[in-house]
């Protein structure tokens, strides 16, 4: 087999992994929205991990990444981003870029996407990811994310991937008006994912399911 076959196979072989990933893991616990079904089945979640985990990015599972962190379960990601309700027209907050999936993710349905990473080995690993698969439209910075992103507020959307002990004032202050926020809240051992939603200066906040993240670390949040 030529070096050109060989290459072929593998990517074959996670395009399938993909496929069963949104078939197995997906749709059946309520994954409906196309958008981010056909962003899940494209975006190679296998880049985002270390080599000697591409076997396993897409179990439905975690995964561990550089710095103690981790890449969250394929089917988090999903229901984290289809609780959005993204058309397409949005610009999205992200709090903790991670291995940079969620933001890739989130990348192939809305407009643009600001991303906050704390830690600056993670913030350059997934650049350089972003820049591979030419998603131009992230755009990342390192920062205390609890404390938002205000030169370009206000955001249509803000997605936390890390938990913290409050929703952060400054992220619900960013939040547009119409806009939706998902981000899980609790202790250090296990956190409540909750949606919030801003109408009219009014929030409304909606408990959904248990969830366990890393810590969100920051003025708004957790001590190092």
């Amino acid at each position: 087999m030529t070096l050109t076959g060989k290459r072929k196979k593998v990517i074959d072989s996670y395009t399938t992994s993909r496929a069963r990933m949104v078939e197995d893991q997906l749709k059946p616990r309520g994954i409906k929205d196309e958008m981010t079904l056909k962003a899940m089945s494209e975006v190679p979640r296998h880049l985002f991990v270390e080599d000697a985990m591409r076997a396993r990015a897409y179990g439905d599972y975690p995964l561990p990444i550089s710095a103690g962190q981790t890449i969250s379960q394929p089917y988090i990601v999903a229901q984290m981003t289809q609780l959005l309700q993204l058309k397409g027209h949005e610009r999205v907050l992200e709090i903790g870029t991670g291995s940079g999936y969620q933001a890739a993710i989130l990348s192939r349905i809305c407009k643009r996407v600001y991303t906050i990473e704390r830690i600056n080995r993670l913030l350059a690993e997934a650049r350089k990811v972003f820049d591979q698969l030419r998603y131009y439209n992230i755009v990342a910075k390192l920062d205390d994310g609890t404390t938002g992103w205000p030169e370009h507020a206000p955001f249509d959307a803000i997605i936390t991937t890390a938990g913290g002990p409050e929703i952060p004032p400054p992220l619900v202050q960013q939040l547009a008006d119409n806009g939706r926020m998902i981000i899980p809240v609790g202790n250090q051992d296990v956190q409540e994912l909750q949606l919030l939603t801003k109408h009219e200066g009014e929030i409304t906040i909606e408990r959904l399911e248990r969830v366990r993240f890393v810590d969100l670390i920051g003025k708004y949040g957790w001590s190092e």
